[in-house]
């Protein structure tokens, strides 16, 4: 009797040792045949519950940003029933975080662990194994509610922690892959949008009587959010915009669209700056946030005359060379940036020019570059280049700003778009 008792529990074991890797020879075939973290997520619960046949499962994935907080990210729910979808308590998940083993609660409302904890659903049982990749966690595996009102046991326990080790390093291979295909369509988005961005900048700049211009604009990031342009208007009358939308990047960039489009539509229909930029201001306030602004500088330049009149919207002071005098002044025209106040307010000041003098336009990229040390670059460092290399061409100029600028600031990420325009008299 006792040798066909032990017979029988011996075939019992041995049924339940093949139904075992059965699971989990299933499992390593089906989530190793995708890539998609969705998929595999969904296959390892729905096995799991089958496995230890409980009534629901659930994959907690630790969330990358910060790793040592209680934040997760809850990817897939999977259930046999209808019951009410269960989430894990913080405090179960820092319990998890904190001691990285498997936890098993049979009678979960009368665990001493959990004292006073409530957990959403009625739970009454439940399993949690660490999803582990040399001893870190990215995840959690949990089960709930053994069927029947039966208790879990250590056997499903061990069973739960085979899974949760055969998974882990599958789960973080997909995520990491789904991550890897995010940023290549992300990086296709910044090319196109990058483009779109090369698009608001001139293609060439004119020639034109008495005067030479030179610009560029080099973003901190794939994308920003300055931009330039110089319009004809009337005439042999032109009309430069340097401009700087608070921001980098991406929402910097269309905003910087729109507000060219926006900007230059008024420059084509009125001559005079202020009104340019009051009907700007108008139109602007009515379609993008309120916390959101552009700083710009208007350039009208009358070659015949050699006049260049400047009205300002927030931006920074333009520079000005006088040749006669080897002598740099700060042109103070005040103004509102773009979408700060209703009525916007600015001053226009006529600057006549004589040959070789220079007049300067920049974006706070370029004062405010800073060095290993914290250093800005500053105005003072500024005006010392242009006294030095403005008797050149204003291409030379331009070139020999830039590179101060970027030897200053070497050995430190850019920091903020820079945007240079020259206007040289001839």
């Amino acid at each position: 009797m006792d040798q066909l008792s032990n017979l029988q529990e011996e075939n019992n074991q041995l049924r339940k040792a093949v139904g075992e890797l059965s699971i989990l020879n299933e499992l390593s075939r089906v989530i190793g045949s995708t890539m998609s973290l969705d998929v595999i997520i969904e296959n390892i619960i729905r096995r799991a519950v089958k496995a230890v046949h409980c009534h629901q499962g659930m994959i907690t994935l630790v969330d990358e940003i910060t790793p040592n907080s209680m934040f997760t990210l809850i990817r897939t729910l999977d259930s046999t029933s209808n019951h009410q979808q269960f989430h894990l308590n913080q405090n179960v998940l820092g319990w998890m975080m904190i001691n990285k083993k498997p936890l098993i609660s049979n009678d979960f409302s009368a665990d001493s662990r959990f004292s006073g904890v409530k957990v959403e659903g009625d739970v009454k049982s439940l399993v949690c194994v660490p999803l582990l990749i040399k001893n870190r966690l990215i995840g959690i595996l949990a089960t709930f509610n053994k069927k029947e009102d039966r208790i879990f046991t250590e056997d499903d326990t061990r069973l739960l922690s085979i899974i949760g080790s055969q998974s882990a390093q599958v789960l973080d291979n997909a995520r990491l892959y789904e991550l890897e295909q995010k940023k290549i369509v992300m990086d296709k988005e910044l090319i196109a949008a990058r483009e779109v961005q090369m698009n608001l900048l001139p293609k060439s700049l004119p020639q034109i009587a008495n005067f030479q211009f030179a610009a560029t604009t080099i973003p901190a990031k794939e994308i920003g959010g300055d931009f330039y342009d110089i319009v004809r208007v009337h005439g042999d009358v032109y009309e430069i915009i340097v401009a700087d939308v608070a921001g980098k990047g991406l929402p910097a960039a269309l905003l910087a669209t729109l507000g060219k489009g926006i900007l230059c539509s008024q420059v084509i229909q009125h001559n005079s700056l202020v009104t340019q930029l009051k009907l700007s201001n108008q139109i602007l306030r009515g379609s993008i946030p309120h916390k959101s602004f552009i700083t710009l500088l208007l350039a009208a330049v009358e070659p015949k005359s050699r006049t260049v009149t400047v009205a300002n919207a927030g931006h920074c002071y333009p520079l000005l060379f006088r040749n006669n005098s080897q002598t740099v002044d700060i042109v103070q025209v005040k103004g509102f940036a773009l979408n700060l106040t209703d009525e916007h307010q600015c001053e226009v000041k006529a600057i006549a020019m004589e040959s070789n003098d220079c007049l300067i336009l920049y974006s706070d990229g370029v004062d405010e570059a800073q060095s290993i040390t914290q250093e800005f670059f500053g105005v003072d460092r500024l005006i010392n280049v242009i006294q030095r290399h403005a008797q050149g061409t204003a291409d030379l100029l331009l070139q020999k700003i830039i590179e101060e600028v970027k030897l200053f600031s070497k050995g430190v990420s850019q920091s903020d778009d820079i945007t240079l325009l020259v206007i040289k008299a001839i």
